[in-house]
């Protein structure tokens, strides 16, 4: 089975249990600390299935290459490295802390 058919199942899966939680709450109430977990949770699930719908479709298309930068092999000019720090040890001409 595809990726899609899987989530079409498990969705229609969901689809069930909310119902019959729905139907269990009504003959239990949904006062009670137990059944609003129980809805808490569905509601969960439908949530991250919602969301595994979502990567699954993003991630049908091909992925988006970045974009190359080119880098010279020229060297850089060395006044940019007037008054800089050497890393460890401090300014030039100076003595090391």
């Amino acid at each position: 089975m595809s990726v899609h058919d899987e989530l079409a199942s498990v969705q229609r899966s969901l689809d069930d249990l909310i119902r019959s939680v729905g139907r269990l709450e009504k003959q239990l109430g949904s006062g009670g600390l137990e059944m609003r977990r129980v809805r808490s949770d569905t509601n969960h699930l439908r949530e991250s299935v919602a969301l595994l719908r979502e990567t699954a479709t993003a991630g049908t298309t091909a992925p988006k290459r970045p974009d190359l930068v080119t880098i010279s092999d020229t060297p850089y000019d060395p006044s940019l490295w007037v008054d800089s720090d050497d890393e460890g040890l401090g300014v030039r001409d100076r003595h090391a802390p």
